[in-house]
């Protein structure tokens, strides 16, 4: 570890123009040891991401600070943008601009045909916290980012300044969050006197473009093990890297990534995104029923059971630590109760 370049990567972060979304930062990291006798490994640690706060936290909220400031300083009045209709992004999104004052239009893609007519879980959310939702009648992600853009451009005709985050040229705000939870857990792991060997977590770019930019900038030993929620992406490594460098340069940071600094694994998809495993609904129940933690049927559930997996095919020293980043989720588990029940 290179305290010098700890304090250098501190430095750099608190000038990026930020607004205060979450209520708990530094976020817990915690240990779990009923999981982790539950499935004979390594100690376990969690570091609580899902309690950022703001509309049932989660990861973005941290990403949300940066991006949206960035929305304010280009004077946006409108939000638009889009995911799945239970995403996890649009529910934070929704809480943000709630607490911004900012009008959101969101355009949802139904990744399941439940989701054309239900409303529940973090789709109940977004039109509670005063989104105008438009759910669309299908499609990938492409007809979604046209629907976006002729949204964006109606919204210019009358008058108004409209913003749509996450574009190729302000995407690795959002990672630079992840740069800062990255550090968090160096100092709480030093603080508690652990050294753990890996990270853990849900991702396929800004999320884990922001934990190696950060660990690998202080130098840290630790190995960021992510799982991809999305099936057969594999330009996912050069995405990452292209975002941890775009990041590094904002921060005027003397970092360069390549491809092979990335180690992500979409062997826990199932049959595609949006879709739960068997695997990550047993890792979901296993959870809940030994720390008391909920994980979400999408994303943390997948790599957990690839956390257990690893530890069950001796990937994992016994005696070195492992921490879990949970990245939140959770409200979207009513939307998949049948699945999670086991109904």
């Amino acid at each position: 570890m290179n305290a010098e370049k700890e304090q250098q990567l501190v430095a750099a972060l608190a000038r990026l123009p930020r607004v205060k979304l979450a209520s708990v930062l530094p976020t817990p990291l915690e240990e779990m040891p009923r999981l982790s006798a539950a499935v004979g490994g390594p100690p376990i640690y969690i570091k609580r991401d899902d309690l950022t706060g703001l509309g049932y936290g989660g990861n973005k909220t941290r990403m949300l600070e940066f991006s949206l400031a960035d929305a304010l300083r280009h004077d946006a009045d409108v939000i638009v943008t889009g995911a799945g209709v239970q995403s996890n992004y649009c529910r934070q999104m929704a809480a943000a601009c709630a607490r911004l004052g900012l009008e959101l239009h969101l355009l949802l893609r139904p990744i399941r045909e439940v989701d054309k007519v239900q409303v529940q879980g973090n789709h109940l959310l977004q039109r509670l916290f005063g989104a105008k939702c438009t759910i669309l009648p299908g499609g990938g992600a492409e007809p979604q980012a046209k629907a976006i853009l002729a949204r964006m451009e109606e919204l210019r005709q009358q008058g108004r300044r409209p913003y749509w985050p996450r574009q190729a040229e302000t995407v690795d705000i959002d990672a630079l969050a992840y740069a800062e939870s990255a550090l968090e857990i160096v100092q709480q792991s030093r603080a508690q006197g652990i050294n753990p060997s890996h990270i853990y977590l849900s991702a396929l770019d800004t999320t884990q473009s922001g934990v190696v930019l950060g660990l690998q900038y202080v130098e840290s030993p630790i190995h960021v093990r992510g799982f991809s929620p999305f099936e057969k992406w594999p330009q996912r490594f050069e995405n990452m890297a292209r975002i941890a460098n775009q990041g590094a340069a904002r921060l005027g940071l003397d970092i360069q990534f390549k491809a092979g600094d990335f180690d992500n694994d979409d062997g826990q998809v199932g049959e595609r995104y949006g879709i739960p495993t068997p695997q990550g609904l047993e890792a979901l129940r296993l959870v809940a029923r030994t720390e008391g933690i909920l994980l979400d049927p999408v994303y943390t559930s997948k790599a957990m059971a690839g956390l257990i997996a690893d530890i069950k095919a001796g990937k994992l020293a016994k005696d070195k630590p492992v921490v879990f980043l949970h990245t939140g989720g959770s409200p979207a588990i009513f939307g998949y109760a049948p699945e999670v029940l086991g109904n």
